[in-house]
């Protein structure tokens, strides 16, 4: 496979990401697109420890580490990503199930972000 496959298509996935997060007002929609940039990087940890790996085939460690390299890096790192993602995805599920309880809509752009910009509050 060419090189520069993985980083396109992880790019694509990033900025689908990037459009999902910023477009959309369905707050389910919104952790959808983070969970596809958080993808997109995990392709970009495996392939670019892949292509380092090729690149250095025949170079002693010795040369260019201080120490021997952990073997598969990149996939490593993208299993630190998965967990991340999948505390990332109950957290927010929680947040999300949480307001819709509360106010019975799950649209960003109708979330209060101060005590005094909710309507539906009485003072006291």
């Amino acid at each position: 496979m060419h090189v520069v496959i993985p980083y396109v298509i992880a790019s694509l996935l990033f900025g689908l990401g990037v459009y999902g997060v910023l477009r959309r007002r369905n707050a389910i929609l919104v952790l959808m697109a983070v969970e596809l940039m958080l993808n997109a990087i995990n392709l970009i940890f495996v392939a670019a420890d892949s292509t380092i790996r090729q690149s250095l085939v025949g170079v002693q460690p010795e040369a260019w580490a201080h120490a021997a390299p952990e073997p598969r890096a990149g996939a490593i790192f993208a299993l630190f990503v998965i967990v991340l993602a999948a505390a990332e995805v109950g957290v927010g599920l929680a947040i999300i199930l949480q307001f819709y309880r509360l106010r019975k809509a799950i649209a960003i752009d109708e979330i209060p972000m101060h005590e005094a910009d909710d309507p539906e509050q009485v003072t006291t």
